[in-house]
């Protein structure tokens, strides 16, 4: 069952270890409905599911390892498609999770594919353009 959920932009802080940890928690459920959150982890972690000044992915990057990263792309991935508030377009955190992963050389020859057959948005993975200009 799907639910509408609300995001407060002005209740957004930096990533917290904590919040980090719940949604690497979320990505190692990505068969479970809704991703084994309740509505309200749903809508509080809504503010942390897009890159901002406040929400540092490409720091948060640097101390994950390869397989938390690709757990937490194909977690993103498949979240915008289930709730609303997560939808976040040119600032989605795969882009820079994925930009992580490119830089260190671990980026997965097949994961570029599995994200455009699991995703609409058409910036995945790589962003916009006028972002890497």
């Amino acid at each position: 069952m799907m639910s509408v959920e609300s995001w407060d932009p002005a209740g957004s802080a930096g990533l917290s270890r904590e919040v980090v940890g719940e949604f690497l928690t979320a990505a190692a459920q990505l068969t479970e409905p809704e991703f084994a959150l309740s509505a309200d982890s749903v809508g509080r972690l809504a503010a942390y599911a897009r890159q901002s000044t406040s929400t540092d992915w490409i720091s948060a990057a640097e101390g994950l390892g390869e397989a938390e990263l690709i757990s937490l792309i194909r977690l993103f991935t498949l979240a915008e498609a289930r709730f609303a508030a997560w939808e976040s377009g040119s600032k989605s955190p795969v882009i820079p999770l994925a930009t992580a992963l490119k830089e260190r050389g671990t980026y997965p020859e097949d994961l570029t594919k599995w994200i455009k057959n699991n995703t609409d948005n058409r910036f995945l993975p790589y962003g916009s353009l006028l972002d890497r200009l």
